[in-house]
């Protein structure tokens, strides 16, 4: 396997996580509430759709930057989940079979060479006719037992690709790629099932640019700053794709993710929920009674083969998806974080684990400073609290110019600085800091106050 085909393999990968998120919720079977309104990433609805709600589209745009020549050829891959309604017809036994959407995967391609792009645009339109297919069953004995007829309706679309070269001295290309569903139902859209029979869903794509360096969405070089805030992205965002080596390859998804992702190698397998620690959910899923498995069997295949999977996983999987460390390097004599403590090994290691900060001497919470503004703060110091827009809470920003009391300066295995602080007004202060409870900040997110306490 070439190296491009393995960078590839490894972007699609991360591809199917996304083109399965939240297609089926723990406890996995239909009758579950949470898997009463299903998917939500990355759905491109019919055309007219928008005359019930406006505010789910048909269709995505993704703009990113590449560094390449004219003769470079430009590949897009198209994936998408086409929805198929599964009936069990005739003597089925409905505790093993039920009637349920399930999904088929789907994938459309589109190339061109940078050339004719930027001498005209391309469009690539594609087409999936309707159809059914239908699975007989049979019982213990090999006698027929009904049957499962699976229909599907046919789905219309277009792939249109635009490039052009974005003015500086590097001369880079912004190629943008529009996905849109151009299907016209044959009958009035009542409600979202109705619209989502004629779906592309879980939209994504994986664009290849032979020859060509992508430059990162989210660390761009200070020369294309201004270039990469003027592409517009609408319903996904593109970020690098394939291991860290790989800079030919772009994945443009409906959920936000960082550069280079990546499928953990703790996880032994898909559990439709990318948001949840595999741990907690495959302990909550080998807890499922043997009415809720049947239930789940019933309701996909993929939901039985979840469970065949996690009741048979051996301990030392499971001893995997307990942690792990990544990332852990002993400190140099220049950095400016504290060293990090070598991992002992051998009868000598000490009683206190390496984790513990008591096993670090040279960091010491209580009594450790960093200068803010140019003043030392330290434990006791006052300061006033500004979030910055990198955090993800909201809640934080009623914290904006309250002042608060560093109760510890912590510095983490990276090297990186953390202040625990409590806000002054705090009515609950005393008993959070007995908890040893804490609000957290970057020293960025904090201005300090002054001896006398003007600000």
């Amino acid at each position: 396997m070439s190296a491009s085909a393995e960078h590839l393999e490894h972007a699609r990968r991360v591809a199917d996580a996304i083109l399965y998120e939240g297609y089926l919720l723990y406890p996995y079977h239909q009758a579950a509430q949470k898997n009463q309104v299903r998917f939500q990433f990355g759905v491109l609805m019919p055309a007219g759709y928008d005359v019930l709600d406006p505010t789910e589209a048909s269709a995505s745009q993704t703009e990113c930057l590449v560094e390449c020549p004219d003769d470079a050829g430009v590949q897009v891959f198209v994936r998408f989940l086409h929805l198929q309604r599964r009936s069990a017809e005739g003597q089925v036994d409905g505790s093993e079979y039920t009637s349920f959407d399930e999904a088929a995967e789907r994938e459309q391609r589109a190339g061109a060479v940078v050339a004719d792009l930027l001498a005209a645009d391309s469009a690539v339109e594609f087409h999936i006719a309707a159809g059914d297919a239908t699975q007989q069953l049979t019982d213990a004995s090999g006698r027929a037992a009904g049957s499962l007829v699976r229909r599907w309706a046919a789905l219309d679309g277009t792939i249109g690709l635009h490039a052009e070269r974005v003015a500086g001295p590097f001369q880079a290309l912004r190629l943008r790629v529009r996905v849109e569903n151009t299907t016209r139902p044959p009958a009035a859209l009542r409600n979202r099932d109705d619209g989502l029979r004629h779906a592309l869903i879980a939209v994504h794509s994986l664009i290849r640019v032979d020859g060509g360096k992508f430059l990162s969405m989210t660390d761009s070089p200070e020369w294309a700053a201004g270039a990469v805030a003027a592409c517009r992205n609408v319903g996904t965002w593109p970020v690098l794709a394939g291991p860290a080596d790989c800079a030919d390859l772009m994945l443009s998804a409906p959920v936000i993710l960082y550069d280079h992702p990546e499928v953990a190698a703790e996880s032994a397998g898909d559990l439709f929920d990318a948001t949840e620690i595999d741990e907690i959910l495959t302990l909550r899923t080998l807890t499922l009674t043997d009415a809720e498995k049947r239930l789940a069997r019933a309701t996909d295949s993929r939901a039985a083969d979840l469970l065949d999977r996690i009741d048979g996983m051996p301990p030392e999987m499971l001893e995997r998806m307990h942690g792990a460390i990544r990332y852990l390097q002993s400190g140099s004599a220049g950095s400016a974080g504290p060293a990090v403590p070598t991992l002992p090994a051998g009868p000598a290691a000490p009683a206190v684990p390496w984790w513990d900060p008591g096993s670090d001497a040279s960091v010491a919470p209580e009594t450790d400073h960093v200068v803010i503004a140019g003043i030392s703060v330290a434990r006791n110091s006052r300061v006033v609290m500004q979030p910055g827009s990198r955090r993800a809470d909201a809640q934080d920003l009623f914290l904006t110019g309250r002042e608060a009391i560093v109760e510890a300066v912590l510095f983490d295995v990276d090297g990186q600085v953390h202040l625990a602080v409590t806000p002054v007004d705090d009515p609950a202060a005393d008993l959070q800091r007995s908890h040893g409870r804490f609000l957290y900040f970057a020293p960025d997110e904090l201005l300090p106050v002054p001896e006398g306490g003007n600000r």
